[in-house]
């Protein structure tokens, strides 16, 4: 797991190469800066830190920099970013590696630097053999979503580098508030941790004082009030929403999207999919399909399916100027009671 990966690189036990990959750009983010923080010194940055882009400079030449003695210090730091001969996907870089040179390295790295590749792919490209090569001798830090037990220690461990404790009730309430983005939870965390400085503690009423609704989760409630059959309650929600200069067509889009994906989770847990295999199969994070599916049970299929053609329906209205924007959404709320 990434945490465990951060706290040997927080205690300085290093690996001669780590392999960062995946499409969570924070945790890759993340991972980078911890290297700088704890692999060198200020001092050191400006001799020993190298850094280079794999679609513009090749292979061997970025490893001649790492097998450079450091100088006035004991390592050297290399990061690599976009090594795209890990993946199959197509690059318009006319760079050519020789891969076979990083094989060699791998079989015997330098013992005073520390090679950080970092490949922001969805996927590597398993069948080729450096992608082997490194899955086996390299430290591997997976960039992916973190599942809910994941999140729910990522939050821990960002309260308590601001030397605060956060209850799990809050930590519940924060993800409703807040969503699931790494990059607004640690904006939120920061700023809760800055108010709970004297207490130490972050608790419910804490997230609730300082913790705004993202535009999503205010979409959130409202659809979740349209499937308690509380109408009134979502176009307040909804005349709220176009006071703070909120587009309809925006606002439109975002609640076909969960009503789009409460079918998909009703229609996969049918199926016998489990929460997991849900979230990877529709690419959403893991938490927002457990509040789904525990929202499933209201609207029959055939009732959801009948929602998303009427939004589809709204959508082509007001693109086409055949409609009111603002006015279409709140009748078509009112048709939903």
């Amino acid at each position: 797991m990434v945490l465990d990966i951060w706290k040997s690189i927080k205690a300085k036990q290093f690996a001669p190469v780590y392999l960062v990959y995946g499409t969570e750009a924070y945790l890759i983010n993340e991972t980078k800066q911890l290297f700088l923080q704890h692999a060198l010194t200020e001092e050191e940055i400006d001799f020993n830190f190298a850094q280079f882009d794999l679609e513009e400079t090749p292979i061997e030449t970025a490893l001649e920099d790492v097998e450079t003695l450091p100088f006035m210090g004991d390592r050297r730091l290399v990061f690599m970013q976009n090594p795209f001969f890990l993946t199959a996907e197509k690059t318009k870089s006319r760079i050519e590696h020789q891969v076979k040179r990083l094989e060699e390295y791998l079989s015997n790295p330098a013992p005073y630097s520390i090679v950080v590749l970092t490949a922001p792919y969805e996927k590597l490209d398993e069948r080729k053999k450096i992608t082997k090569e490194l899955k086996r001798k390299a430290v591997l830090v997976e960039a992916k979503k973190l599942n809910d037990h994941e999140l729910k220690a990522w939050i821990r461990e960002r309260a308590a580098i601001s030397h605060v404790q956060i209850d799990e009730n809050a930590i519940d309430l924060l993800l409703e508030l807040a969503g699931t983005n790494l990059m607004q939870l640690t904006s939120e965390i920061d700023k809760m941790a800055l108010y709970a400085d004297d207490e130490k503690k972050i608790d419910t009423l804490v997230v609730e004082k300082l913790v705004a609704k993202s535009l999503e989760q205010n979409i959130f409630t409202l659809v979740d009030y349209v499937l308690q059959r509380n109408i009134e309650g979502a176009i307040t929600i909804y005349r709220d929403l176009l006071r703070q200069n909120e587009e309809p067509i925006k606002i439109l889009s975002v609640i076909a999207g969960q009503i789009r994906m409460l079918y998909q989770v009703k229609e996969l847990s049918r199926q016998g999919y489990s929460q997991q295999k849900i979230a990877s199969a529709l690419k959403v994070h893991p938490y927002r399909v457990k509040l789904a599916a525990a929202k499933t049970n209201t609207f029959q299929e055939k009732e959801l399916l009948a929602i998303v053609k009427d939004l589809a329906e709204a959508d082509y209205k007001i693109k086409t100027g055949q409609a009111d924007k603002a006015l279409t959404l709140e009748l078509l709320l009112l048709k939903m009671r």
